[in-house]
């Protein structure tokens, strides 16, 4: 496809794009008198405007059912869990019987990880990206204190190449086959929050797989953004938050993903709670817990309304949207993105996500050698909404739900105007 640095050009795509509507159901932070360009869904998804009267609706019922909402509610609150899980099947390419969204992420993977690593005297290892996100090697390490094993022994890490930013999927199947008897599970962030880099799930799965071993995902950064097919991957289990691409809002309820061939299994240890016992004897409040013969069995508390209704809100634009039409528009959005930073002269800097689609999702992460730093606040003072990240990434990620070519273009008109002042 051939793209042009102009505004009128950015402006046309616009108006050809059947998703530029969707702009119009969501608050956009203000910055100088104006909507800022927004540009931190990969940290933060912006509200959609059908939260308020979402919230409002729960707050209603309960002024005037009280406990009978549960059941009597215009959404009963016995079933909330499934008003967002029933939407998230398509996204995450699972089925009702495999999916479920409770906890948040950690708490998750921390869930996930009792039932599927259990080490024993020959497999007690476990395979994580060098560089995964903080929350995710913390909660790796600790789970493997948890079973009296030595981090440094049992935690092995795949990194990039001397003189690379990528991991390459060889050096992760070579270490998968190398460990093979000692490797217990394989666990890896979807997308990795630093580069962008997606990694190839199926190939990495079957790899586990083929030594024994379980494979595990965390999906932070692919929930919303890729589409995703868990269940025909024979992916094990997958956690993931939804206040990113999924617009959940700040702190909203994870999600989780138990295969059915494990979630099926009602011997498949687990921890217990009430809402993850069989519904039929639930509330005959009786010893002996017996979970549902799906992702479900791995709940524990009563469905947590107030942190579900906005991620049930925002997953009514995903249904109207569809995945399949959000990705496509994504990868043009980001190509568009590349094409503009490539036209950037006097500002020194590396774009390290992978240039295939296919290995990477809406975010570009521009690694700066020298003022990085400067030229984020710079891009802060003229009303950019980007993060950084040390020791010297700015990531860029234009959400196909709400972000035009318009805003992608005024990015790198404000970032070229930086650089022409530098």
């Amino acid at each position: 496809m051939e793209y042009v640095a102009s505004l009128a050009y950015a402006k046309e795509k616009d108006r050809q794009d059947p998703l530029n509507k969707f702009r119009e159901q969501f608050y956009f932070p203000q910055r100088n008198g104006k909507d800022a360009v927004y540009l931190c869904g990969n940290s933060l998804g912006l509200q959609p405007k059908n939260v308020k009267a979402a919230i409002e609706q729960e707050l209603a019922d309960w002024q005037q059912c009280a406990v009978e909402g549960y059941w009597a509610a215009k959404n009963p609150w016995l079933y909330y869990q499934q008003y967002c899980s029933a939407p998230l099947t398509g996204i995450m390419g699972a089925s009702r019987q495999e999916l479920t969204v409770m906890n948040t992420l950690t708490v998750n993977l921390h869930l996930m990880m009792l039932s599927f690593y259990r080490p024993n005297k020959q497999r007690f290892k476990v395979l994580m990206e060098a560089g995964a996100f903080p929350s995710d090697q913390y909660a790796v390490e600790t789970q493997v204190k948890f079973h009296g094993l030595d981090p440094e022994q049992a935690i092995i890490e795949v990194s990039p190449r001397a003189g690379e930013h990528l991991i390459r999927l060889d050096d992760i199947l070579e270490i998968i086959n190398r460990e093979s008897d000692s490797l217990a599970l394989v666990l890896l962030g979807g997308i990795n929050y630093y580069t962008g880099q997606f990694f190839d799930i199926p190939a990495i799965t079957a790899a586990a797989h083929s030594v024994g071993a379980y494979a595990g995902f965390d999906l932070a950064h692919v929930a919303g953004n890729i589409p995703v097919e868990l269940h025909n991957w024979d992916v094990d289990f997958a956690v993931w938050c939804s206040y990113k691409y999924l617009n959940g809002g700040p702190g909203a309820v994870g999600g989780a993903f138990v295969h059915e061939k494990h979630a099926s299994n009602r011997g498949f240890l687990r921890l217990g709670g009430w809402w993850g016992n069989e519904e039929s004897a639930r509330f005959k409040m009786e010893k002996g817990f017996v979970p549902k013969k799906e992702a479900e069995g791995w709940q524990q508390s009563t469905a947590q309304v107030f942190n579900m209704v906005s991620l049930k809100a925002s997953l009514e634009l995903f249904e109207a949207a569809g995945i399949g039409a959000l990705r496509k528009k994504s990868e043009e959005l980001t190509n568009y993105l590349e094409f503009l930073l490539q036209q950037l002269k006097g500002i020194n800097f590396e774009i390290i996500t992978p240039k295939n689609c296919n290995e990477r999702g809406a975010q570009l992460s521009l690694l700066f050698q020298e003022r990085g730093k400067e030229i984020h606040q710079h891009m802060t003072d003229a009303g950019i909404i980007v993060d950084w990240r040390e020791p010297g990434v700015i990531r860029v990620s234009p959400a196909p739900m709400y972000n035009s070519y318009q805003d992608v273009f005024h990015f790198y008109e404000i970032i070229a105007n930086i650089a022409s002042n530098a």
